[in-house]
């Protein structure tokens, strides 16, 4: 995605983008943009169908050894379906993580989305494994049919021992990564995914990027928009990363816990709202009671022998993420309730014998773990840690000791880690649309506010009262009219504009 082949500017600090890196990306984006992408049919088990093309980028592993080891990035296309003189370029997507693939993004096109008609008309749809995601370098730290393997201990700790067992797997974990992707996770970091970013963009011909980046996404255009502003054409960050040097990663896990509490409350008001429909509990306090009952008895004897309360939290959980969640989590355990429990494991457990899509989770955690171990400094003292999550457990119970083992490994990473890098405006950055709801339990609002104030001429649009993680995915014309015409004229309204929220979903 470097088709400007200029020398990105000097606005990075220390590291990030020193002067070999930024002469790496360099170097990598003009053999890119000489070699170009040899599209083809996709590989048959990639279960992508025609007519979207796949095809290949090389980039370094390491941008200060631009000629060392290699890596290949898997990417694919949706061309647009507008006349030529409609065509804008190639617009680029992440959907987050870190650990998500793009490569779905092209089927926005071939279902034709509704949402994204106007904009595939103008836009070939790019969609790519990020390194060490899925086909690009795939890391892993852990046996998959392992990782799976239920029920887990709860995360929820009764004891001394529970937090020491959970340290130990946590140290376990990053040992694991160690030992099976050691030579990658030094090089697992944001800047140079954005780097890889630039090497697509000229491997793609295109002199300027286009870029949709959603949840993490939006932490690799803020990083990307920092190294190369003079690179970008249109940006749209949806579901904001606070770029804050001092909230990458591990305050923003904290932050994240706060957050996931209120949307999960949102959720039990809605569930009791509707408790014709449900039968769960005809006030909030009462859905919260009947969960923890849940919660309790799957800790006793687990559903199925397999569903305990670290499986709960992973189905239930969705549903404070994405609103489409809401009903559906809602029914499962209502039928549950009345005596189907197949439904509640079907949901829960794992499936053991989906061995392709237990690959793809391990690996997505894998590097989920290695770009926030990788991109700042961890607190190593276990003290704190315990201090600072106990705390947070006492007022926000539902997603905090389970958040905190997830990224525990990051106390004992063995591979180098960064300091990250201070988000802001270069010469040459255009306008970026910022897309937020206020109640998002992933990525909480003020994100979205340090982002803007960040990157000088911007334009914030709020979706007020609303919490689903991705709005530009939902029908809210009000968000889609905005973001179409951004993306099709580069143009944004003259000041920041508030938009009330989606339809609430229905029971």
């Amino acid at each position: 995605m470097a088709g400007a082949i200029s020398a990105p500017a000097a606005t990075a600090d220390g590291r990030h983008h020193s002067g070999s890196e930024a002469r790496g990306a360099q170097l990598a984006a003009a053999r890119a943009a000489r070699a170009g992408i040899d599209w083809a049919d996709c590989p048959a088990d990639w279960a992508i169908a025609k007519p979207i093309q796949c095809g290949w980028v090389t980039v370094p592993l390491d941008y200060a050894k631009p000629d060392g080891k290699q890596i290949r990035l898997a990417v694919d296309r949706h061309v647009s379906t507008g006349t030529s003189s409609e065509r804008q370029g190639a617009l680029i997507y992440n959907p987050g993580g870190p650990g998500g693939s793009g490569m779905a993004f092209p089927k926005r096109i071939a279902t034709k989305s509704p949402l994204w008609v106007n904009t595939a008309k103008a836009y070939d749809f790019v969609g790519f494994d990020p390194r060490g995601v899925g086909h690009s370098a795939p890391i892993s730290c852990i046996d998959p049919q392992e990782f799976v393997k239920a029920p887990k201990a709860d995360p929820v700790p009764d004891s001394e021992a529970d937090k020491s067992a959970q340290r130990k797997l946590a140290a376990e974990y990053a040992d694991g990564c160690a030992e099976r992707s050691g030579e990658m996770l030094p090089h697992m970091t944001t800047p140079n995914t954005a780097r890889d970013l630039d090497v697509i963009r000229a491997a793609l011909g295109e002199k300027k990027l286009n870029y949709l980046g959603v949840s993490y996404g939006t932490y690799l255009g803020a990083v990307y928009g920092t190294l190369f502003p003079s690179h970008v054409r249109r940006m749209v960050v949806d579901s904001v990363v606070n770029p804050a040097k001092d909230n990458i990663w591990y305050q923003a896990n904290l932050n994240q816990d706060i957050a996931f509490q209120k949307r999960w409350d949102d959720w039990k008001t809605w569930v009791a709202a509707n408790d014709a429909s449900f039968h769960i509990g005809d006030t909030p306090q009462k859905v919260e009671q009947e969960w923890l009952k849940l919660r309790a008895a799957a800790k006793k004897s687990p559903i199925g022998g397999v569903v305990g309360p670290a499986e709960l939290i992973g189905f239930f959980q969705s549903a404070p993420y994405y609103d489409s969640a809401w009903a559906p989590t809602a029914r499962t355990w209502s039928a549950y309730r009345a005596g189907d429990t197949q439904a509640l494991i079907d949901a829960a457990a794992p499936d053991l014998s989906d061995t392709a899509g237990n690959i793809r989770s391990e690996n997505s955690n894998a590097v989920y773990t290695a770009v926030e171990c990788a991109d700042a400094k961890w607190p190593t003292s276990w003290q704190k840690w315990d201090r600072d999550n106990s705390r947070l457990h006492r007022d926000y119970p539902f997603m905090t000791w389970s958040n905190a083992w997830m990224n525990l490994p990051c106390a004992t990473w063995q591979a180098e880690q960064q300091t990250p890098l201070d988000v802001r405006t270069g010469k040459g950055l255009p306008p970026v649309l910022i897309v937020q709801s206020t109640r998002d339990a992933a990525t909480p609002y003020e994100g979205a506010v340090e982002l803007h104030k960040r990157f000088k001429g911007s334009r914030l649009i709020t979706e007020e009262g609303a919490g689903s993680h991705g709005v530009t995915g939902l029908v809210n014309p009000c968000i889609n009219e905005r973001v179409d015409s951004y993306l099709l004229t580069g143009n944004t309204d003259r000041r920041d504009v508030t938009c009330t929220p989606h339809a609430t979903p229905k029971p």
